[in-house]
């Protein structure tokens, strides 16, 4: 493989393709831990997770550097990503020895229990736009509980990638955290191995359903967190200007690359105009606030839906070419005059695009935002309490957002629906994707005569 800065367009470096012979290995190896590790105390477990998330914390400014050179990713980004994936270990540490089952009313002289076990060998397949935090969720969740990983980052950052779990499996007994580098044929070789009980996947909706297939022929888990086209409804009687500044940060935040960034927004007429001027205007303000998208193949795609929905009767309200200069670059774009049927309001764009589509009252706005393919999260920004509780229950996604693009309390795991997935991802609920519940009944012998 071979990797670019997408800001210069310099040679990052080249990095071996895992073969099938060195993924089988990697495979073997976390086999043959898993019974000692299923077996360490869930604190010594917890004690190695909290030990890397120190470790995390020290290697930071390295592990940025990598990032950055690698996805194009801001500095302080890339920082920030590694600050929530330490946290994010120390809080499965904390979890992780709480996870328990439950006992059930059965016999008087019998005893029955729900106990949560590991799954045993998990293949964890992590993405390039946050790859140390979405990492540090997965791996953490998989550790913790007692199952060995066989990791593989993403092709895009594999040295960032890499180097995040050397750093925790250097805390971990031999064998239990395995790293394979590799494309996408390295994943599905994982993804379709006898060996692995559960696969976990951040990244596309099309290798997601790919991956679903695979584990539902053999009996796998399929853990998924994929593509999303999430909406943002602008009701009426809402701030104009205070609703285009929660569109442009959910819109060009990380260059649009954030798996819940805003891909196509409903405006309320009464409001619409005044909105998307205002819109335009934070499109200004963002144009030198975001870095490249992470490479051309990405750039092309960006690019492609912005040209096809122009020919299809979109405005260009600014942005919508590709940067003359070295790198990767595509400015914030704002599109107005959408529609359903086009690709960048239909599918996933993954980039600093701002499509609006001006509908005429909120029930059409919820309507059409609701007719959609995907079901990762939403926005609404609106001032009616009403209109709030309609549409929390009315759209079919795992998140619901009303009145913050990017707000949530810590621990809000939820679920991702249709092609974006299934699951929980993140969260308390996660250490329960990476366990099986045994039932146990306990009845003691007949008693004999004398």
């Amino acid at each position: 493989m071979t990797i670019h800065n997408p800001r210069t367009g310099d040679l990052v470096g080249r990095v071996p393709i895992a073969g099938p012979a060195e993924c089988g290995v990697a495979i073997e190896r976390a086999r043959a831990a898993a019974k000692s590790w299923s077996r360490t105390q869930a604190t010594d477990r917890a004690a190695a997770l909290r030990a890397a998330a120190e470790a995390l914390r020290a290697a930071a400014e390295e592990l940025a550097e990598l990032n950055v050179r690698e996805t194009g990713k801001l500095r302080q980004d890339a920082m920030g990503g590694i600050e929530a994936g330490a946290g994010t270990l120390a809080q499965y540490a904390e979890l992780g020895p709480l996870h328990g089952g439950r006992t059930l009313q059965g016999n008087w002289s019998a005893t029955d229990l729900m106990i949560p076990e590991p799954r045993g060998v998990v293949a964890v397949l992590t993405p390039w736009n946050d790859p140390v935090a979405v990492a540090a969720g997965l791996l953490g969740a998989a550790l913790v509980t007692g199952n060995t990983v066989v990791h593989k980052p993403s092709e895009r950052c594999p040295r960032t990638g890499r180097r995040f779990a050397e750093l925790l499996a250097e805390h971990l007994p031999d064998g239990v955290l395995q790293i394979v580098d590799g494309d996408g044929t390295v994943g599905a070789r994982l993804a379709g191995d006898d060996r692995v009980d559960v696969v976990a996947h951040v990244g596309s909706s099309v290798t997601g359903r790919a991956i679903a297939q695979s584990c539902a022929q053999r009996g796998a888990k399929a853990l998924l967190e994929n593509g999303g086209n999430d909406a943002l409804i602008v009701d009426a009687g809402v701030d104009p200007t205070w609703a285009a500044q929660q569109a442009a940060l959910g819109a060009f935040a990380n260059a649009g690359q954030i798996c819940v960034s805003v891909e196509r927004i409903f405006a309320v007429a009464s409001v619409a105009d005044e909105f998307t001027r205002a819109l335009v205007r934070e499109a200004h303000a963002w144009a030198d606030r975001i870095g490249p998208v992470v490479d051309e193949r990405q750039r092309a795609q960006v690019h492609q839906q912005v040209a096809d929905a122009v020919k299809c009767g979109a405005r260009v309200l600014i942005g919508g070419q590709p940067g003359d200069g070295p790198g990767t670059f595509y400015p914030p774009t704002v599109l107005s005059d959408c529609t359903q049927d086009m690709a960048v309001f239909s599918e996933e764009t993954f980039g600093p695009v701002a499509p609006v589509r001006a509908v005429p009252d909120f029930g059409t706005a919820l309507l059409e935002a609701a007719d959609d393919r995907y079901g990762l999260a939403a926005t609404v920004l609106t001032t009616h309490m009403a209109h709030a509780q309609e549409a929390w229950r009315a759209l079919p996604v795992g998140t619901v957002k009303i009145n913050d693009v990017f707000g949530g309390a810590p621990g809000g795991a939820s679920q991702p629906r249709r092609a974006s997935g299934s699951g929980f991802g993140f969260g308390p609920e996660l250490l329960d994707e990476m366990t099986a519940v045994k039932v146990v009944h306990l009845a003691p012998p007949p008693a004999t005569a004398g």
